[in-house]
């Protein structure tokens, strides 16, 4: 009797959901992520058919760095940054990332040249807060309700990458890409009123003794620098991919740039609903592995499938398809794993090295995927698939934390202290 009466009470504690705090401080934060990743996402889809019409636009090097560039800066940056907002608090690094952010932002929407948008997106990069943004997530969730919180960002991301698909041509026929640059910088302002206002004070997570030892043994450890590396494939891939799509769709699908959301509308959100059962099922029934090594593997398939079919519109379009499902999934599990398995009062140094893999992805897609262009398209598919099977045999050695149960002592225990 006691056993039983003990079930429901679990399904009935309000442990068991977000209390409005968390719900209120993950999803403010989420939307200051997204703000910012929409004005990185926006020019994706459109840059490299606008470069053509700038001095050595051309040439694919230069337009491929345009737009992995930032990643380089906010690579050198990210790991300054997240110990900073462990020392300083995360608010006030946010709000001076942001500042940079949109000093660059309007540096770049200024510029007439590639060189110039070059200097501009780097300033952009500088503003490099995601691993403040995150942390602050982490100190603000109790580890039941982590993963949730970080699916809030990966889903915020996915749909900034949605929108800025769907709504980046429209908005470049109507302001061209200078005026998304500025529209970019009047965002991160916005998210600057957003922080000061909107998202709650939450008190940074406290020392613990078990992880008072020397910062480097906290955070370079193989399981965190296992999913550092697989950020980095993630958003090679994006990245890389997009400086052959757009021009494959006008090319070879026959679709103007103006209707490219036509495309990308329907296959992002079909890809973007579908991920949700996926995430829902590795988080509730503990088979965050198997999903995690599916998607990956989807990922090499596609990457294959985007060699093999970019010039054919349906084959194209499916891969479109696959490759969104697959970034959805990734972007929800990989930082809610981060922050599971880095050390309490780590986190913003540990969310610092993972961001900073994020941004070197982001970087050497566009560079690498701008050197491959200038011999073919086809070498740029094969080198992100080959860079996918490489991360698909590491995600086999990737041992998720384990479950917590969250027994009402467990709860309250961690909880209490934490943010007194």
């Amino acid at each position: 009797m006691a056993s039983q009466s003990s079930r429901p009470s679990k399904t009935t504690d309000p442990k068991d959901a977000m209390t409005p705090a968390e719900r209120r401080a993950s999803s403010t934060l989420a939307s200051i992520y997204g703000l910012r990743m929409l004005g990185l996402f926006f020019i994706l889809p459109v840059f490299a058919i606008y470069a053509e019409h700038l001095p050595h636009g051309h040439d694919k090097f230069l337009v491929g760095l345009a737009l992995g560039i930032y990643g380089l800066t906010q690579a050198v940056l990210q790991i300054p940054f997240g110990v900073a907002s462990d020392r300083f608090g995360r608010k006030p690094v946010m709000v001076v990332g942001l500042l940079i952010f949109a000093i660059g932002s309007f540096v770049a929407g200024a510029s007439d040249n590639l060189y110039l948008i070059i200097i501009g997106r780097a300033i952009q990069g500088a503003g490099a807060i995601s691993a403040a943004i995150s942390a602050m997530i982490a100190d603000s969730t109790r580890d039941q309700h982590r993963t949730k919180a970080m699916a809030m960002v990966g889903m915020t991301i996915g749909f900034s990458f949605i929108v800025s698909l769907v709504f980046g041509p429209p908005v470049y026929h109507a302001i061209s890409v200078p005026g998304m640059f500025d529209l970019t910088g009047i965002l991160a302002i916005i998210a600057i009123a957003v922080i000061i206002w909107v998202v709650p004070n939450v008190p940074m997570a406290t020392p613990s003794e078990e992880v008072q030892g020397h910062w480097a043994k906290a955070v370079f450890t193989p399981a965190l620098l296992k999913l550092d590396f697989s950020i980095f494939v993630v958003n090679f891939l994006q990245v890389s991919m997009f400086v052959v799509v757009p021009v494959a769709l006008v090319k070879y699908a026959g679709i103007p740039l103006l209707h490219h959301w036509m495309v990308y509308l329907p296959v992002t959100l079909i890809s973007f609903a579908l991920s949700i059962p996926g995430i829902i099922y590795a988080e509730k029934y503990g088979y965050m592995k198997p999903v995690f090594v599916g998607g990956v593997a989807l990922l090499v398939l596609t990457m294959l499938g985007f060699a093999a079919g970019y010039k054919h519109p349906v084959a194209l379009i499916a891969a479109l398809f696959f490759f969104f499902l697959s970034f959805n999934l990734m972007e929800a599990l990989l930082p809610s794993l981060v922050s599971r398995t880095a050390p309490a009062n780590r986190k913003g140094l540990a969310m610092g090295i993972y961001n900073t893999g994020q941004s070197l992805g982001l970087f050497a897609g566009g560079a690498v995927g701008g050197w491959l262009a200038h011999y073919s398209s086809e070498d740029v598919f094969f080198a992100a698939a080959a860079l996918a099977a490489l991360w698909l045999l590491v995600s086999f050695t990737i041992q998720p934390p384990p479950r917590r149960h969250k027994p009402a002592e467990a709860d309250a225990a961690p909880a209490q202290p934490q943010n007194a």
